[in-house]
């Protein structure tokens, strides 16, 4: 479980593509130290099991499914990446319930700088864009925010005359000590919505409240660590 506090920006040293999966070292001196084989870590806001962890840096696997679902599959050596170890059972909960289980990709759209700090506009399509709420919470590259504006509803297709989006306002802090701050236009970005939105969902379907749910419910599993 995580809080989508960023602790510490990594830097991509490899990854090694195989038939149907994936073998990502990430170089963080920080954090590393206090990593184990077998622990879990946030990814960009992907939660994956640590294999190796030696010499300031850690090696997980990727699976297929979490390279379909995610960005990951596109990070090349050099890249940033932002990282965040499991909030211990006693820390504080400073962000929101983050699970590691990304539940799709979106594209930035635009961003703008207001008097402090930026807003950033992202395309989602509507599988995700029915979970998100002005004011609620959602993980963006493991980047716990705030949704500030939401795209009109449009029901089970496309938002008549546009793509579906969300807005996020990113203080300095953010545009700093995440990856947030150099994501422009066009990048693409790891989504994971509020939990309880995806379970409430289920609940009212099950109960013949709502029919069959079309978003995440009736799509594959989330990625992320599969334990």
């Amino acid at each position: 479980m995580f809080t989508g506090i960023i602790e510490e920006l990594g830097t991509v040293a490899a990854l090694e593509r195989r038939a149907e999966s994936a073998q990502l070292t990430v170089g963080c001196p920080v954090i590393a130290a206090s990593l184990e084989p077998g622990g879990s870590v946030a990814v960009n806001g992907v939660c994956l099991t640590v294999t190796r962890a030696a010499g300031g840096r850690f090696t997980a696997d990727v699976m297929g499914e979490t390279l379909a679902r995610s960005g990951l599959g596109a990070l090349a050596p050099g890249d940033p990446v932002n990282l965040e170890r499991p909030v211990p059972a006693a820390a504080r909960l400073d962000g929101h319930i983050v699970q590691g289980h990304v539940d799709g990709t979106g594209r930035v759209a635009g961003r703008r700088a207001a008097d402090g700090w930026q807003v950033l506009r992202i395309g989602v399509g509507p599988g995700l864009s029915r979970y998100l709420a002005e004011k609620g919470s959602v993980a963006v590259d493991g980047v716990s925010l705030t949704v500030s504006a939401v795209s009109e509803a449009g029901g089970a297709g496309p938002r008549p005359g546009g793509e579906n989006w969300f807005e996020v306002s990113l203080i300095p802090q953010t545009l700093a000590r995440t990856t947030l701050g150099a994501r422009n236009p066009g990048s693409v970005v790891n989504i994971e919505v509020d939990v309880l939105a995806k379970y409430t969902e289920r609940l009212l379907a099950w109960h013949g409240r709502l029919p069959a749910a079309a978003g995440l419910s009736a799509a594959r599993p989330a990625a992320g660590d599969p334990r």
